[in-house]
Order: C-alpha cells, then structure tokens, then sequence
C-alpha cells in the first residue's frame, strides 16, 4: 500500500475501517429525554472549565436510531448538562453509551464524543415509553414516560435537541501525555421533528462504577419528551486549547 493510499484512510484497520468515512444522515431517530435536578456540587465536580453552569440541571436521554447511513440501526442513551460558553446557551455531553462499535468509534476518533459501550433499549410497554441503559449484566439507569400522553410544539422540541453541544476532545501522545486537548463544538443540522411529545416520568439512577450515571443523582424531574426526528450532525469545531491557552 503506498502512502498516498494510507493517507487517504480515516482510522484503521487500513484494509477493513472501523467505519466508513462519510456524514451520517440519521432517519426515525427517536429520543426520550428527562431533564431533572441535581446537586450542583455534583455537577461542578464534572463540567470542565471555562464551561459554566447555570442551573443545576441534567438531561437523561435515550435515542434509538431507526436508520442511520454507514451504520444502520442502534441504540444510544447518555447524560448533557446544559451550560454557557462565551455567553451562548448549549449543552455539555458528560456520558454517551452505546450498542455500536462502528458508531462509537467513530464517534469517538472523528468528532470527540465520550462514548463507550452498553446495552440501552427505548420501547413502548403497558402505556409507558421505557428507556433503559445496562452496563454489562447490571441496570444502571430505568427512564419512564406516559405514552403520547400530550403533543408537544415541534418548534420547541426542535429548539430542545437543537442546542449547541460540547464535548472535550484528548489524543494522548505516545510518551502518555496529551498530544491533543481541546473543547469543541458541534450542533445538529438539517432537522426535521416528526412527532414530539410530553407527559409525566420517571427516572432511577443506580450505582455503577464504571457507568456512574447516578453521581449526578436525580434531586426532581422537570420536564420530559418524546421525539421522532430526522437529522444530520455537523462537524466539530475547536473553541478552546486547553494546551496553549491560560487557565481562566
């Protein structure tokens, strides 16, 4: 293989990539969110600097991706803390667990998602939408919601997942340090809300020590929704270099 055909691969295996280099169109992705509170101290521990917190919120959100272009269908559930960067409202995405090798590799090596492996499953059952993440063989988090109890404005479910996100992006170099280090920036584009739902939940957090979801423990359920959507996710941007730039 020449080094021009090298340089043309995004990750490896050179000769079977862990997965394909294009940007995924996302179809049917369906979400369950539960925006609760928590401890504020807990959050603190956890979103980095110069990222600041203004309430001490959380969004709890299983999605199951109905089609996805390279990867086909998976499931995914996580936690974002809603935070402000240079005056501008989004998200931080603290935790992302995944079915999908391909999906989480990429994500992880092309953008800077910190995604890892796991078992979540999003379903309909006995009236309730259930959202449900096991890490291994254990439960680690059990989400409920009323079942299309209430339509929800499509504006504002857009404007909800919509969000700017951030995420911290580390490439160790090979003496162990950090060859890269940087905040980053990304949102979701070409949008189109399906179906979007509200009603009342339900979460429970359980201890995990390699899935600590429930270190950011469930004080109070705000708000919950149910969306259908279809989406595309933009690349990611550097907004700061946590190597050349001074501490705030």
């Amino acid at each position: 293989m020449r080094i021009d055909d090298v340089r043309r691969h995004v990750t490896t295996p050179l000769t079977r990539p862990a997965f394909p280099a294009m940007v995924p169109r996302f179809t049917d992705r369906e979400y369950l969110n539960i925006v609760y509170r928590t401890d504020v101290d807990a959050l603190r521990a956890v979103v980095p600097e110069p990222l600041r917190i203004d309430e001490p919120l959380v969004r709890f959100e299983v999605m199951r991706m109905g089609d996805v272009s390279g990867y086909g269908p998976y499931t995914e559930a996580g936690q974002a803390i809603p935070v402000s960067f240079d005056g501008e409202q989004g998200e931080y995405l603290h935790a992302m667990y995944l079915d999908s090798f391909p999906a989480t590799a990429s994500g992880r090596e092309v953008s800077a998602y910190p995604k890892t492996v796991g078992a979540p499953r999003l379903y309909a059952e006995g009236g309730a939408l259930i959202g449900t993440l096991d890490y291994g063989t254990l439960r680690v988090a059990t989400a409920t919601m009323g079942y299309q109890h209430h339509e929800w404005d499509k504006r504002a479910a857009e404007a909800q997942i919509t969000v700017p996100t951030y995420m911290v992006k580390i490439i160790p170099g090979y003496d162990g340090t950090p060859r890269v280090q940087e905040l980053v920036r990304t949102e979701i584009t070409e949008v189109v809300v399906k179906e979007a739902y509200t009603g009342p939940a339900r979460l429970q957090l359980f201890h995990h020590v390699l899935a600590p979801l429930a270190d950011l423990p469930v004080l109070e359920v705000v708000s919950a929704s149910h969306i259908r959507t279809d989406l595309t996710l933009a690349p990611v941007k550097p907004v700061f270099d946590y190597l050349k730039e001074g501490s705030r």
